[in-house]
């Protein structure tokens, strides 16, 4: 128990720090955290009550950090899953609109070649159509 007990003291000295609040009063500045402040006001107890209210606190602000860390790996992986989607996607877009414009390639190699066929077919009935010399 003694460790749990050393822990709890050192958690203890470790107390949460937030901003300062300043007030001025007269020509007197006078300078609270918060913390402070909150203590005064709502705790009148014992030292025991106030180690484990510092051990609280400190896992309020282990509990928010870890929050903190993991919003922002989430917002790190996204990103990064946003950009290979990204990526992905004009990939595909390029090799649909290649294949399209390959069509269009060889739809028009294909009219070129008919052109070529229907001008020799029309070629050959002019050459094949009996003349009229009667």
């Amino acid at each position: 128990m003694s460790t749990q007990r050393e822990i709890t003291e050192s958690g203890a000295m470790r107390k949460r720090m937030k901003p300062e609040v300043v007030e001025k009063v007269g020509d007197e500045t006078k300078s609270k955290t918060v913390e402070e402040e909150e203590f005064e006001a709502n705790i009148a107890g014992s030292e025991e009550m106030e180690l484990s209210i510092s051990l609280i606190l400190e896992k309020i602000e282990n509990y928010t950090q870890m929050v903190y860390e993991l919003l922002e790996s989430g917002k790190t992986m996204l990103k990064e899953l946003t950009n290979a989607f990204e990526g992905k996607l004009i990939m595909i877009h390029k090799e649909q609109v290649e294949k399209w414009q390959e069509e269009i390639r060889e739809l028009c190699a294909l009219d070129a070649s008919n052109e070529e066929a229907n001008a020799l077919l029309l070629n050959a009935r002019y050459l094949l159509q009996p003349t009229c010399d009667h």
